[in-house]
């Protein structure tokens, strides 16, 4: 079951969501990071890969990142993405609701 279907199915789960972003990070920098270590401070991420993580995150949760929900903070590690996922999925889902 893809992500996309997931979101589709059932409640939200941080754990595949951080499996996911976790295996995208360790693919794109061949370094397996802490869901709480900071990808900035540590080197493992800049300013371009931040700019992946954005289109990551929108194509494989169908989420979208936009204005204030582009700070920094919302990336610098795999459980702030995963976070940052669940609301934007929740407020989507509260959106299509009304």
């Amino acid at each position: 079951m893809t992500a996309e279907q997931q979101t589709d199915k059932a409640p939200f789960d941080v754990d595949a969501v951080i499996d996911e972003i976790t295996g995208f990070v360790a693919e794109q920098t061949r370094t397996r990071p802490g869901v709480d270590q900071d990808l900035f401070v540590t080197g493992v991420a800049n300013s371009m890969f931040a700019m992946q993580l954005v289109v990551f995150l929108e194509q494989t949760f169908s989420v979208t990142v936009a204005g204030p929900d582009l700070q920094l903070t919302n990336f610098r590690t795999v459980e702030s993405m995963a976070a940052l996922v669940g609301r934007l999925q929740a407020e989507s889902a509260a959106a299509s609701d009304v």
